[in-house]
């Protein structure tokens, strides 16, 4: 009886060592940094500014259509006539991080809620190193509302821009899907019907048409160049770097907020007076440009573009393999 407890006892010790000993690398690894507005942000991602379909303001950046009609009217009461405007609205950060609860946009703080998650899994047990090949990889996701056009009070009318202040909005820590492929199965039934080598190839058209300008947004299930959407949870198949697989995990994410509801469209006729419900996500609808760890600030890229284009030296060891992003929207809204 004695002995028993004693390998018990020696079993716990080991055990909550080993947690000790996680919780200690985790807290190594949380490095980050706040983001300068002034600095870290590409402003020429605003644009293309248009009214109806005609651009007043290009800046150098590709754009969707846009309404065509320049004149537009909201259900309000008395009805009033407005301007249908476009741009491109920063409003979200979105992070892909190695170590549980970490958030590098706010320093590098680690805010564990004492909620078990999957730290980044880049290891042997992942990894085909028998081929010296890409292998398996896991991050967690974090997302902020970030509002900046109102929060440093300029841009446009104020219905036509995100308010609020910037803040924590998701954590895929405390969600049990992004972990689990058949739990995710429940958000992507759909996701059968691509994973096959067929259904693979056709995203080179993708990935090409990414690198021109926007990707085609029939092929939902591609992500341009960094891979395929599905599944819609954390698991990177084939990694080939850290920004291209940062960069795959915020498409997966952002599909998978448009598919639970908590991300809309904000783009087209038919939200001039509001967001719509779009659960099978436009992905010409954002342009991201990375703010950590090396700020990259001489343009947006679109969802799929290839990170041999701009990820060059974006990643180094240790204290950059975690990475952020801000995310512009694309928004036209009926200003009066």
């Amino acid at each position: 009886m004695r002995g028993a407890l004693v390998r018990w006892l020696f079993a716990l010790g080991v055990l909550l060592g080993a947690n000790s000993a996680q919780a200690g690398l985790d807290a190594a690894l949380c490095q980050g940094k706040f983001m300068n507005p002034i600095t870290d942000v590409c402003w020429e991602c605003i644009f293309p500014i248009s009214i109806g379909a005609a651009q007043i303001a290009i800046g150098g950046q590709d754009d969707i259509e846009n309404p065509p009609s320049p004149i537009c009217l909201c259900q309000l009461v008395p009805p009033i006539p407005g301007l249908s405007i476009g741009f491109w609205e920063p409003v979200k950060t979105l992070e892909v991080v190695r170590a549980p609860y970490c958030l590098v946009s706010l320093g590098g703080i680690s805010v564990d809620a004492g909620i078990p998650a999957v730290a980044h899994g880049r290891e042997s047990r992942f990894r085909d190193e028998a081929n010296g090949g890409p292998g398996w990889s896991v991050y967690q996701v974090h997302y902020f509302d970030t509002p900046l056009l109102y929060v440093l009070d300029v841009g446009f009318d104020s219905m036509c821009q995100a308010k609020g202040s910037i803040d924590l909005a998701y954590m895929t820590e405390l969600d049990p899907i992004w972990e689990d492929d058949e739990m995710a199965s429940i958000l992507n039934p759909e996701a059968i019907l691509f994973a096959n080598p067929v259904m693979m190839l056709t995203c080179v058209a993708d990935c090409a048409k990414a690198n021109v300008n926007f990707g085609i947004k029939e092929m939902f299930w591609c992500a341009g160049c960094n891979g395929m959407m599905y599944p819609l949870n954390g698991h990177i198949q084939y990694q080939v770097s850290g920004t291209q697989g940062s960069s795959l995990l915020m498409q997966r994410f952002m599909l998978k907020m448009h598919r639970q509801g908590l991300a809309k469209r904000y783009h087209g006729s038919q939200a001039l007076c509001g967001p719509v419900v779009d659960p099978i996500m436009d992905k010409r609808a954002y342009k991201t440009h990375m703010t950590y760890p090396i700020p990259y600030t001489s343009g947006c890229q679109p969802l799929g573009r290839t990170t041999a284009i701009w990820g060059s030296g974006r990643e180094y060891p240790f204290k950059g393999e975690d990475f952020a992003y801000l995310m512009f929207r694309k928004r036209n809204c009926c200003a009066f």
